[in-house]
């Protein structure tokens, strides 16, 4: 497992080198690292050697020159397909400040509200955008795609108005996007809601209806009128929730304007590129009143203790810890870097720049179809906005085809034999003049006449929007917030998103040792192909002649995977690690189905497991179990086998985190396989705690079933301040035909495009190519002996919880509920404390109460494990100073955690300890200090007075 040769990825990403790695061990006694990896993992799971060593691992650059090699076999066509993906400009104070600036995607979520202002700001304005745009009174921070949201939509529905009216029916209208309708049908099934589809004329309210689906503009881009289905579905005691395109929503109505109570989208054509799929942050909002029932994260407006405005993540911030299997999403974190990005593209551009790319755009597709049917060609009745569907005999479709496959331009073909058009942000009259001659079949024929400025003369007026008047333009009434009205020079932008920077604290500063969230840093390199045209502009819908590289790089990424988790198959299609969990469950449940077995429905859970398990488990429609835990922290078998047998055959199967969210490898986890699969369930692998397991051991080697695999933990995806994640399965032989398919095909699906946030992927391919598999299996072990490492400095200081045979595994718990008898310190006080030494909190009060749990990964070196020991050691002795009386128990550095700058260099200073203490706990703060923007943020006054929108 030693890697020596200098010019190996490994030896950049592996923080300890070969003397701290000598050092470490001594500490802990131990003469090398396989004896503590002999200790630690149990010797019956153990592989013989680490997968994926048949061929050497790729230097920076030689990945670089392959992966580009790959993607050099994509196409990049001009797509003008539309169905939910379009071209966009992202603007390049955006890119190179945001999607390409590790202090923007090697944030964390922000549960730790002090350090994470600047990207709270940022999903504030995301919120108050959706809200203006849609008109309804609050939106979340993003959720994971638009097919998704709408699949939330529908739960939130039925938990409103279906589950306790007794009604079962969601009706879904004939033409939303193909892939929202197979994920809402998907989510139906699993809970036994029927899924009505028909057209708009035919709805009819019958009383088992509880919420309706409308897509604005439809798939083939009709923008339709819903007042009266609205008032009918009230009437009715339904609700009505809209798939709305965000651009078209700065020039039509908003959907709460004709009743709508829930709008949904992707904010894609704010400045995400397709890619092949995603990542995009979709957007949700709904009505007040339902604030409570909304699922993901919302961002509120608070103050901190000394009376400065500060935002925080508000409400169910902890809902899936707290609620579990009543939780009304498993939505944990979502598409914050995305939701980032969209937010600073119409920070960028304001409120009236957006509109007038939109009426652009449709002046565009007004000059299109005035050319077309100028020509004889039969264009779709109706308004539109960017969208054409053109009716087409079955030669003149080929002969179109034809000519547009010469021209390098995709068109969309739809069942009937019609073929679909649809502008954007980067048409231009040259296209609309190119798209007339293929239509037609003869070039220059099209002067534009009437060009795209005629057919909206004046895009600040209300203009006739399309080809009749039903729908004048959207006033400019909306957005009208400063920080939409602003920074509108990419000077001002530059500075607004620099100074937003400075306020977190992200992988730039120090390690972030969050347990269960392997925060290992995100090389360079590995970022660098995210931005290259031909993985960034491949549109999802694309030929696949035209993917070529994509389907090579997943076809690379699904065999890595498979052989690093012992399985036979993979799907790439989740795009949440939460999502992960959903589809791994549903494919226990399909499975079983198709073997006749429809009534197994019993989980077994661990009363350790994540928050999202248990809401996973309820959105696939299993009945949760919860099974007990020993007192050394692991799964109580006996329980487990009274449980099991008490199931009968309605055992599904049972979910297992390895090693444990107590962090531990627990010995008898084969026993445990043994005891699921003799009661005929399946064993399905929670991956959160794959980074001690790779090349080591693995999910198939211990018998599961079915793991789900977080990308943005182990495989080096950045976290992005609270996503994109990626969240594959990886399965046994037998439930390979039970993987999520295509949804654009209708097929069973979790997420709107087929190998989900496809655009990232390139993150993992270079990670696995330069790491190899000897270089993995070396960075698991040491994220083992940095774990340990950590819990040996400490216990002298804090209890240790859960040591198996003396050692944990990839990360240790540390107890601080003795302290608050001794000195009134909780948890939450040590971890504001730790900012001003200048570190993120590890994982608060889970899976223990009271508790902290730290994960260093192996990224860190041992300086830098030290550095946060040292820290946590001299908050330990201030501790100790409340107990003996030197500090104040109420009024004491710990209690006034954390001090910004602001408060420390204040005129009056009224603590009882002195200024120093607060701001330079240690002498090595004077040279690198990183100072929170705000004081400690209250919590309960921002719940009581709910505020989540910009001024």
């Amino acid at each position: 497992m030693q890697i020596s040769s200098p010019d190996l990825f490994a030896d950049r990403h592996l923080g300890p080198d070969a003397a701290e790695v000598a050092a470490m061990l001594a500490a802990l006694g131990e003469p090398d690292l396989a004896t503590l990896i002999g200790k630690v993992v149990p010797a019956d799971i153990r592989l013989p050697g680490p997968p994926l060593t048949e061929a050497p691992p790729l230097t920076e650059r030689a990945a670089l020159a392959r992966l580009r090699g790959l993607a050099g076999r994509n196409q990049v066509w001009r797509s003008l397909i539309g169905q939910g993906y379009h071209g966009t400009v992202t603007p390049a104070v955006v890119r190179r400040n945001i999607l390409e600036n590790p202090g923007w995607y090697t944030a964390y979520t922000p549960y730790q509200a002090e350090i994470s202002q600047g990207r709270l700001e940022m999903l504030l304005a995301f919120q108050t955008m959706i809200c203006e745009l849609t008109g309804l009174d609050i939106a979340n921070a993003s959720l994971l795609d638009e097919s998704t949201a709408a699949a939330e939509a529908m739960m939130m529905a039925f938990n409103l108005r279906g589950k306790g009216a007794g009604r079962d029916t969601f009706w879904v209208e004939e033409q939303v996007h193909p892939q929202t309708l197979a994920v809402v049908r998907t989510r139906a099934a699993a809970l036994g809601i029927k899924v009505s589809v028909g057209g708009l004329a035919g709805f009819a309210a019958d009383g088992q209806v509880f919420g309706a689906l409308v897509q604005y503009p439809n798939t083939r881009g009709v923008v339709s009128e819903f007042a009266g289905l609205a008032e009918r579905l009230h009437a009715d005691g339904a609700l009505l929730a809209v798939a709305a395109d965000i651009l078209a929503l700065t020039v039509l109505p908003p959907p709460a304007g004709f009743g709508a109570d829930i709008a949904v989208g992707s904010t894609q054509r704010f400045g995400m590129p397709p890619g092949f799929g995603g990542p995009h942050a979709a957007f949700f909002a709904t009505r007040d009143e339902f604030k409570r029932q909304m699922p993901g994260r919302l961002i509120g407006v608070s103050r901190d203790a000394d009376g400065r405005r500060a935002l925080r993540l508000a409400l169910q911030t902890r809902e899936q810890h707290i609620r579990r299997d009543k939780a009304t999403s498993n939505i944990c974190t979502a598409q914050v870097l995305p939701a980032v990005m969209a937010a600073a593209y119409a920070i960028y551009h304001g409120p009236a720049r957006l509109r007038e790319i939109a009426l652009r755009v449709n002046a565009l597709t007004v000059t299109l179809a005035r050319c077309l049917r100028r020509a004889g060609l039969r264009v779709g009745d109706g308004e539109f906005f960017d969208t054409l569907t053109v009716g087409v005999t079955p030669g003149q479709r080929g002969e179109i085809l034809a000519r547009a496959a010469a021209a390098k331009i995709n068109l969309r073909e739809y069942a009937d034999g019609a073929l679909g058009v649809a502008l954007d942000e980067l048409s231009d009259e040259d296209e609309v003049r190119r798209l007339a001659g293929i239509f037609a079949g003869e070039e220059g024929w099209c002067e534009l006449s009437e060009s795209a400025s005629a057919a909206a003369p004046e895009l600040g007026k209300l203009a006739t929007l399309t080809n009749s008047t039903n729908f004048p333009p959207r006033p400019l009434t909306f957005m009208r917030q400063e920080i939409f009205n602003r920074h509108h020079s990419e000077t001002e932008l530059l500075r607004f998103l620099k100074r937003l920077e400075n306020m977190d604290l992200s992988l730039t500063h120090s390690m972030i040792a969050l347990g269960s969230c392997t925060m290992k840093l995100t090389a360079t390199a590995e970022m660098l192909p995210v931005t290259w045209a031909e993985f960034a502009d491949i549109h999802p819908l694309a030929p696949a002649g035209q993917a070529a590289g994509y389907a090579a790089m997943i076809d690379d990424l699904e065999n890595w995977l498979a052989a690093l988790t012992g399985f036979a198959a993979v799907s790439l299609q989740p795009n949440s690690g939460a999502n992960g969990e959903y589809a791994g469950l549903l494919t226990i449940r399909a499975w079983h189905a198709a073997q006749g077995h429809g009534q197994r429905e019993v989980c077994l859970i661990p009363n350790s497991a994540h928050g999202t398990n248990f809401a996973s488990a309820a959105m696939a429609g299993l009945r949760v179990v919860v099974v007990n835990c020993d007192a050394d922290g692991a799964v109580d078998l006996a329980d487990l086998r009274e449980k099991a047998a008490a199931a009968g055959d309605r055992l599904a199967c049972a979910m297992v985190t390895y090693p444990s969210t107590h962090g531990i490898f627990e010995a008898r986890i084969r026993e445990l396989v043994a005891v699921v699969h003799a009661a005929g369930g399946q064993v399905y692998m929670d991956g959160a705690n794959m980074n001690a397991q790779v090349g080591l051991t693995s999910p198939g080697a211990i018998g599961a079933d079915v793991c789900h695999l977080n990308l943005h933990k182990t495989f080096a995806m950045p976290h992005g301040g609270g996503g994109p994640g990626v969240g594959p399965i990886c399965v046994a032989e037998h439930l390979r035909a039970f993987l999520p398919g295509n949804p654009a095909e209708g097929e069973r699906s979790v997420s709107g495009a087929r190998y989900g946030s496809a655009g990232v992927l390139c993150i993992p391919w270079m990670y696995l190519a330069m790491m190899g598999g000897d270089g993995l299996a070396r960075a698991s072990a040491l994220a083992i002996l940095n774990a340990n490492y950590v819990a040996k400095r400490l216990a002298g200081h804090y209890p240790v919880l859960f040591k198996g045979d003396g050692y944990v595994a990839h990360e240790c718990i540390l107890d601080l509920r003795p302290l608050k008898v001794t000195s009134g310190v909780e948890a939450e006080d040590v971890a504001k404390r730790l900012i001003d030494y200048g570190f993120h909190a590890p994982t608060m009060s889970w899976p223990i109460p009271g508790t902290l749990m730290v994960e260093p990964t192996e990224s860190e070196s041992r300086e830098e494990l030290d550095r946060f020991c040292d820290a946590l050691i001299a908050i330990r002795g201030e501790i100790a100073a409340i107990e003996g009386g030197v500090l104040d128990r109420a009024d004491n550095p710990l209690k006034g955690a954390p001090h910004p700058a602001e408060s420390v260099l204040a005129d009056e200073w009224r603590r009882a300890y002195a200024r120093e203490r607060a701001a330079y706990p240690l002498p090595v703060l004077r040279g690198n200090k990183y100072w929170p923007p705000v004081a400690r943020v209250d919590n309960v006054h921002g719940d009581r007075n709910l505020c989540c929108r910009c001024a």
